[in-house]
């Protein structure tokens, strides 16, 4: 099957996986340094937890509209569009003076950072033959830990020679990818023939139609569950944190430890997409990776002790719990036709993403001011994925002759 896929599927695969890679390096970026952000502006514990909240909660409402507009108006169009703006609003923060303006370059930063992932994975189940999409659009997920596992290997360098905010100026380095997609990406002809269908007397995407009757639920359903998924995945966004307030690592083994975990999460990524695509369905592989996923998570908080067996557990955890988004991104995608595809995505995936990338942190914070670090995330991270997978099963596989 591998063989038989046509050259155009491969390229839009590549385009995308790199695009992904860039966009969440920066959005990584951020995430490295919240201790030093918060000693800069004055930051509690709780106060961080509030503005991460803030943040997240602005992208995504940003998001949702962006993934309606990429239905009306293009993929191609809409990928450009974000890909040129991240660099921008992310190297602002290298002189933000104070907080509100930390808040709004963030915020911007995010929002076109976070919209290229229900693009791209539109784009490329569109492009990708019907058998193989959950494959290839389970592959371009690693691009979230990839990302993160790059970055942790280029912070700890420019923040030893400049300091913590020239690390956001990281980003400018791949502003000129814009060009490779500009050249080499077409729209999709399902989203052609969507919208020639639409200018025909078909109606307008639009966020409401996610609830119309017959699809309501499933919308609701598949929302709930990436929400309670993310909103534990929000929670690990403290874990460099942790390891510096909590087990008084230093800022450089903390940064390449998660980074680390990143670089083995990719490989949970794959695994997934391939047990999803041809041994189990994907709605039972999500549930499967988030339960032993949220054990492993356990395992590292409450049983590990020293470096080495935090390091082990610490990947057992990325490589199922981080790897579920794999197949969560394709499941949400699959459930939808393609003139409402990205809208979907958008809005049961990329909205429910930030709000929960947004309030975990945010819950996550009150819990460790109120007791500790390792109820906090006990109740804020491996609750919450272990009920996403009870959520997601309550939805119906989609059956493979359909794709």
């Amino acid at each position: 099957m591998l063989v038989a896929v046509p050259g155009h599927s491969y390229k839009v695969l590549g385009i995308c996986l790199i695009g992904v890679t860039f966009a969440n390096l920066d959005h990584s970026l951020f995430t490295f340094v919240l201790t030093e952000i918060s000693e800069e502006f004055g930051w509690s514990v709780v106060d961080r937890g509030r503005y991460i909240a803030i943040t997240f909660v602005i992208s995504g409402l940003i998001v949702t509209q962006l993934g309606v507009l990429t239905d009306r108006f293009g993929r191609k169009k809409m990928l450009l569009g974000a890909t040129l703006l991240t660099p921008i609003f992310v190297s602002a923060l290298t002189w933000v003076p104070n907080t509100l303006s930390l808040v709004v370059a963030r915020s911007l930063g995010f929002a076109m950072a976070g919209a290229q992932s229900p693009i791209t994975i539109t784009t490329v189940m569109e492009e990708s033959p019907a058998r193989l999409r959950g494959l290839f659009s389970g592959i371009l997920q690693i691009g979230f830990p990839i990302g993160f596992f790059l970055a942790a290997f280029l912070v700890p360098w420019v923040y030893q020679a400049w300091g913590w905010r020239y690390i956001f100026l990281l980003s400018l380095l791949f502003l000129p990818y814009a060009w490779i997609i500009a050249r080499y990406l077409r729209e999709p002809a399902a989203w052609v023939a969507a919208r020639e269908k639409a200018k025909a007397g078909g109606a307008q995407p639009t966020t409401w139609a996610l609830f119309a009757p017959g699809i309501r639920s499933k919308t609701i359903l598949l929302f709930v569950g990436q929400f309670l998924y993310v909103f534990a995945y929000g929670s690990t966004i403290l874990l460099v944190a942790y390891f510096r307030e909590s087990l008084g690592w230093d800022a450089e083994t903390a940064i390449q430890t998660v980074g680390f975990s990143f670089g083995v999460g990719a490989f949970g990524y794959v695994l997934a997409a391939f047990v999803g695509e041809f041994l189990i369905s994907r709605r039972n592989t999500i549930v499967v990776w988030c339960v032993l996923g949220g054990l492993a998570f356990a395992a590292m908080i409450w049983i590990a002790k020293g470096w080495g067996q935090i390091m082990l557990s610490f990947g057992v955890m990325t490589f199922f719990f981080y790897g579920a988004y794999a197949v969560i991104a394709t499941f949400i995608a699959e459930n939808y036709p393609a003139d409402l595809r990205a809208t979907a995505t958008s809005f049961s995936g990329s909205f429910a993403v930030n709000l929960g990338l947004g309030l975990g942190p945010f819950a996550l914070s009150e819990v460790i001011a109120a007791v500790n670090w390792e109820w906090a995330f006990t109740f804020c991270a491996v609750a919450p994925v272990l009920m996403a997978g009870c959520i997601f099963l309550g939805l119906k596989p989609v059956p493979r002759e359909t794709l």
